[in-house]
């Protein structure tokens, strides 16, 4: 191989590295774009003690929050949240949820 075959193939695959970490970039920018929306929306639909406790569950179970959050954001956008969602309706819906959960364990004999 010749130098300028070596710099030809160089020069691919650093153009390659750089789309691809712009790529990376823009995807990361969408999420953080969501993420900002997404918050928006709960601090308008969240009293301040059910953000709080949804804040805490986020910490020990993420994908729980991420449920919860989705079917806040669900109810909200089709009009059926009338006022902001209290801390006591939220734990109801913590315990709707966890009920299901609960249904899913799986006994051996």
């Amino acid at each position: 191989m010749s130098d300028d075959e070596l710099e030809a193939i160089r020069q691919r695959k650093l153009a390659e590295l750089q789309q691809q970490a712009a790529q990376e970039q823009v995807a990361e920018q969408q999420a953080s774009d969501v993420q900002a929306q997404k918050e928006t929306i709960l601090r308008k639909i969240l009293t301040p003690e059910a953000r709080s406790r949804l804040s805490n569950i986020r910490m020990v179970k993420p994908q729980l929050a991420e449920q919860i959050e989705m079917q806040l954001i669900q109810l909200a956008s089709s009009g059926r949240l009338k006022e902001q969602v209290s801390d006591e309706q939220l734990k109801a819906l913590l315990q709707q949820l966890q009920g299901r959960e609960r249904e899913r364990k799986v006994t051996f004999r």
